[in-house]
């Protein structure tokens, strides 16, 4: 099968079936071992960039067509996204390949008689295009930006209040750009150097993150990361900058006991526990159980021992309670801090929706900080962007446990807050959104 063919089938199950982006693509690809590299990386081009410029492509067709976006058949509105994804934002297709192979597309899935709207629609775009931009943009401010950069208003007005126009119109185009791979080496079995001239050999551009001493970013297309250079042998694993920070600023000490609430798929519990020599007793926790077996998978890739799992809803667990000397909750968040990566939340998070996370979060932080022991501490991390499931959260917590007190990081630490927490914004930091602050439990007065 073609890329244009096997992006409109992922498409169509990303669309009918609420399946997630990064699943349909990784699972196309396992059962498309042939596809030579130029159609890998076309198809995930089209299945990733479509899905996040949805509401530019839907307004196109609004504009050019007949008929507007949702009045047209399921599949031959996504076979026109399609042709317009790579008229608008891939300069390396030639205009006329772009819309005869769009066409031959929908003749192929039962639209034969409704080609001539395709080509029409298409090349209406091609017309437009030479005497400036085809996508008509409305007057308020908040709706121009979502139209252009396709994203819901509610989520620019989040970012809008808390940072202005300029600054939300500069989150847009940061999230809308296809996204690092970043790597932590396992120091317990390679380095960073060793790790980065393996990869270097395979003609990739590999370079170190400032500032996190595990951390690399490699840049261009790798293929399949199971099959890069030391990946087997559990050198490194996949795991953004700003996620790397949370286990640092956790500090966690060799011989600890260590409680990571939300732990799967792993990346943290694993990390916590190379940052302790795999010397200590770890609980990773998490009420998704197959999600578990990531955890052990994991764990036995890159050679650790120090693990333990424990599946079921950590505001139950009561064997923990004063147990842990650091607790990590990466609490389930909106993840508005990785649309770049996770380009389907934009369009599945709702306000509404962000009312009962901060709920969720707010009882989770309540009850695994009775797992810390006196003078032990917790880190609550979100990878989000939004100030009622971060700051808000914290400042809820602090208002009602006066035995806790907020902990700022330490002056060597690269993202500061004057508040004393820290919330990496994107397009100062070149990473995910996150935001994360380490509350201590005062020690007991002898």
């Amino acid at each position: 099968m073609n890329a244009r063919q096997l992006a409109f089938l992922a498409l169509k199950q990303i669309d009918r079936q609420s399946a997630y982006t990064d699943v349909v693509l990784d699972r196309t690809l396992r059962h498309q071992k042939s596809l030579n590299p130029q159609d890998r990386g076309l198809f995930t081009e089209l299945v990733y960039g479509i899905v996040r410029r949805q509401r530019s492509l839907d307004a196109l067709i609004d504009q050019l067509g007949k008929k507007k976006a949702r009045q047209q058949p399921p599949d031959l509105r996504l076979i026109l996204h399609i042709g317009l994804y790579q008229l608008r934002y891939l300069d390396h297709i030639p205009p006329s390949a772009a819309v005869n192979t769009t066409v031959e597309l929908a003749k192929t899935n039962g639209f034969k008689h409704l080609s001539g709207v395709v080509n029409g629609i298409l090349r209406q775009y091609e017309r437009f295009a030479q005497d400036g931009d085809p996508l008509v943009l409305p007057s308020d401010p908040i709706s121009r930006l979502g139209l252009l950069h396709s994203f819901p208003d509610w989520i620019l007005q989040l970012w809008w209040e808390e940072w202005g126009e300029e600054e939300t119109e500069k989150l847009c185009i940061w999230f809308n750009n296809t996204p690092f791979l970043d790597l932590r080496i396992n120091p317990l079995q390679t380095t960073r150097e060793a790790v980065q001239e393996a990869l270097n050999a395979q003609s990739l551009n590999v370079y170190p993150l400032p500032h996190l001493p595990q951390g690399l970013r490699v840049e261009g297309k790798t293929g399949p990361v199971a099959l890069l250079p030391g990946y087997q042998e559990g050198w490194w694993t996949v795991q953004d900058g700003s996620a790397q920070l949370v286990a640092h600023l956790l500090a966690p000490q060799a011989g600890e006991v260590v409680i990571d609430a939300c732990a799967a798929p792993g990346g943290k519990t694993t990390h916590i526990a190379e940052l302790m020599g795999d010397q200590g007793e770890i609980w990773a926790c998490d009420r998704a159980l197959k999600r578990l077996n990531h955890i052990r998978g994991n764990q036995q890739r890159l050679k650790l021992h120090s693990i333990q799992t424990c599946g079921g809803d950590s505001r139950e667990f009561k064997q923990f309670i004063g147990q842990g000397d650091r607790v990590l909750l990466d609490a389930p968040c909106s993840g508005l801090g990785t649309l770049h990566r996770h380009p389907d939340i934009r369009w599945r998070q709702t306000r509404e929706n962000l009312a009962e996370l901060v709920q969720l979060q707010r009882e989770l932080l309540n009850h695994t900080a009775t797992w810390v022991k006196p003078g032990g501490c917790l880190v609550y991390s979100t990878c989000t962007l939004n100030p009622q499931e971060n700051e808000g959260v914290i400042q809820d917590f602090l208002a009602t446990h006066p035995q806790w007190y907020l902990q700022p990081p330490p002056p060597d630490f690269p993202v500061q807050n004057p508040a004393g927490w820290v919330k990496i914004l994107p397009t100062k930091e070149d990473m995910d959104g996150f935001f994360m602050a380490k509350l201590v439990l005062e020690p007991q007065e002898p």
